[in-house]
């Protein structure tokens, strides 16, 4: 049989669809699963979006479009990313792309050369598609550390050590997946200052969460003075609207949006007629359940960390934005005897019938920062309380010495 290429076989993955895949596995033998493991908003789309998707197929909405999007939705989207950042967009600097995620790898594939060495910084732990696109396009993964010391920030220090004349992207995501922190205004200043520094390093602005901060006011280091232009910007409909499925998302930069029409050409022509449609609807139409989504997973991050810090062995700080929490472990594991977060979150789902991913789902473990796992609060309110109350009946039942 013929082989397959290395670069396909060591392509990394996103292992919170590995992890349902077992959750639902487990469901269809008949276990009571309890799970935290995907982050998606567990809210339907709102209607007047579905019911703009349901005309555009009506009125013959079903052909391409150009590849950069349909110019309705371009403007639309400039006009939106641009007032949440403070910041003049022009909607020819804006590309449609078939969710947010493609733009990761269009970034890389615009700014690095394969196998030259070009590097690229990421967040870590963060979110494993960028560590996975980075080799997978053939630079160099430099992984920086966010601390938990540091409310899940990293050292500027860091990052300015970090930077080679072989460093060709900064990867920044705030808020965060998988810990929920936040780059307030003064954090990404200091960022901007040693960039300012670099010129020659792009800036990739993963802002999916945007509208989900809840300390403080969302920040872009896009909006500071200089940074625009050699910052994309990322943002999209899945986790404001609830339209994960739907598959749309925005990135901006002048630079290289005609770059990333020409990846978009080649790959996927254009992002779904039908969807682009319904996010023109998202962003033009009214806001008050997006509002309300907030609002929820607001009280539900209140009550998972509340009721997480209870926890013996667990502690957990409170994330500012997204909808995840990022409790630390370490405690947990040796009061069980299991020798890290990856064997304490197999054992939670097999025993306890509760799904987590864990910190190495998110990169590989910096030194010093202990055991962590992930919750995705975007879950119910009686799915939170049940499913933290069996995490603390695991720990109970399996700590060493108990009955």
């Amino acid at each position: 049989m013929p082989k397959i290429s290395r670069r396909s076989a060591e392509l990394g993955t996103e292992n919170a669809f590995v992890v349902l895949a077992e959750v639902n596995d487990l469901v269809r033998q008949g276990r009571d699963i309890i799970s935290f493991c995907i982050g998606q908003p567990d809210f339907s789309t709102p209607a007047n979006i579905q019911e703009a998707a349901i005309g555009a197929i009506r009125s013959g909405k079903h052909g391409y479009t150009p590849s950069a999007g349909l110019p309705e939705l371009r403007e639309a989207a400039a006009l939106y990313m641009g007032r949440m950042r403070g910041i003049e967009i022009p909607p020819e600097d804006v590309v449609i792309g078939a969710g947010a995620k493609p733009f990761i790898a269009y970034s890389i594939l615009s700014v690095t050369d394969y196998g030259v060495g070009d590097e690229v910084i990421y967040p870590n732990p963060g979110f494993p598609i960028y560590e996975s696109q980075i080799l997978a396009n053939g630079a160099v993964p430099v992984p920086l550390a966010l601390r938990e010391t540091r409310d899940f920030g990293f050292d500027p220090a860091e990052l300015e050590a970090s930077i080679t004349p072989r460093t060709k992207l900064l990867i920044l995501n705030s808020p965060q997946n998988p810990t929920g922190g936040i780059l307030a205004r003064k954090d990404l200043e200091g960022i901007a200052a040693i960039l300012r520094r670099h010129p020659e390093v792009w800036v990739y602005a993963d802002e999916v969460y945007s509208r989900l901060v809840y300390q403080g006011a969302f920040a872009s280091v896009a909006s500071l003075p200089g940074m625009y232009e050699r910052t994309i910007i990322c943002d999209g409909a899945s986790k404001t609207w609830a339209m994960t499925g739907w598959r749309i998302g925005f990135a901006a930069n002048p630079a290289l949006a005609p770059q990333f029409v020409r990846w978009v050409t080649n790959t996927e022509s254009c992002a779904s007629h039908i969807s682009q449609w319904a996010a023109l609807e998202a962003i033009q139409g009214p806001q008050d359940e997006v509002d309300k989504m907030r609002s929820s997973f607001l009280d539900r991050r209140d009550l998972i960390v509340r009721l997480l810090n209870q926890v013996p062995g667990v502690a957990c700080k409170t994330p500012g934005g997204a909808f995840y929490a990022w409790p630390n472990v370490t405690e947990a594991c040796r009061m069980i005897g299991a020798a890290d977060s990856e064997e304490f979150r197999r054992r939670l789902l097999d025993e306890a019938g509760v799904a987590v991913l864990a910190d190495i789902h998110f990169g590989a473990r910096a030194a010093g920062e202990g055991q962590h796992i992930r919750f995705s609060y975007a879950a119910s309110k009686p799915a939170i309380e049940a499913g933290v109350a069996r995490l603390a009946d695991f720990i109970r039942k399996n700590e060493r010495g108990a009955a």
